[in-house]
């Protein structure tokens, strides 16, 4: 990898009279070390085009602008977009999108599938953002997000530890830790630590398409109730009984008295 420049971001941040926004959940990563960890792990200099989601001050844009043929690195904060185009300058392979990448449709910057996904994300995002890259189309290779220790840790969970996360992570890709980073790489520093979950997403999901849906509405009325046995939380479904619940467990090959997070996700296939 090419050298890159140091970003002090503190200096930058009042250069500009600046502050991290707690409501936005902005805490940027500074430590060099890590950025250039997290662009290696993400294999990101094989990729041909790369999306960065929370791109702040351009801290990671850089490392990754390095080495992509493409970046179109988005920001939802307006006042952080003259800094990240100033860090950005002489990097023609960077395209800057000011929005919310909730309310972004990927197949207006993406034509193929195959790209990368890169990002340093706020933690009170991180599930529902997860969820909405995986349901994109056109659908990206790998995800290499820098999200909470916990929560990486928690979607890559098996039985009897999954979650509706590690439901939501796998039916879609293969997740895992690539390293950790401790919360003194950041600015400010959050309370918790961090991981870089990488996702390497599989050609087709592991439940047909027509049928997701279903699969999530099934798993959701499980885990809303996760510490009682399956058949008394599935009874909460429109038109079942705990009686009905039971049966259709049983009829799919599950002990009507387990708990949701010790299924695997073949047999909520086979109880779908």
């Amino acid at each position: 990898m090419p050298a890159i420049k140091f970003l002090n971001v503190p200096v930058l941040l009042r250069q500009h009279g600046l502050r991290p926004n707690k409501a936005m959940g902005q805490n940027f990563l500074v430590d060099e070390g890590h950025l250039s960890r997290i662009v290696e792990a993400a294999g990101a200099g094989n990729a041909e085009e790369v999306l960065e989601v929370g791109a702040g001050l351009g801290s990671l844009t850089r490392y990754v602008a390095a080495i992509a043929k493409r970046v179109v690195a988005v920001e939802l904060d307006g006042k952080l977009l003259p800094i990240l185009r100033e860090t950005i300058a002489g990097q023609p392979n960077v395209q800057v999108v000011h929005g919310d990448i909730m309310q972004l449709r990927l197949a207006d910057f993406f034509q193929s599938p195959g790209y990368l996904v890169v990002a340093n994300i706020p933690y009170y995002l991180t599930s529902n953002l997860i969820r909405h890259l995986l349901a994109q189309d056109p659908r990206p290779a790998r995800l290499a997000l820098t999200i909470q220790r916990e929560v990486a840790e928690r979607a890559c969970a098996m039985p009897p530890e999954m979650s509706l996360l590690a439901l939501s992570v796998q039916l879609y890709g293969s997740p895992r830790i690539a390293h950790h980073i401790p919360a003194g790489a950041f600015y400010p520093s959050p309370k918790v630590d961090s991981a870089l979950l990488l996702v390497d997403l599989y050609p087709e999901p592991r439940l047909p398409t027509a049928k997701i849906g279903a699969f999530f509405k099934l798993a959701k009325a499980a885990f809303s109730q996760k510490r009682k046995t399956l058949a008394n939380s599935l009874a909460a479904l429109p038109g079942w009984t705990k009686e009905q619940a039971a049966a259709r467990l049983e009829a799919s090959g599950v002990d009507p008295r387990r708990r949701p997070q010790t299924l695997t996700l073949e047999e909520w296939g086979r109880l779908l």
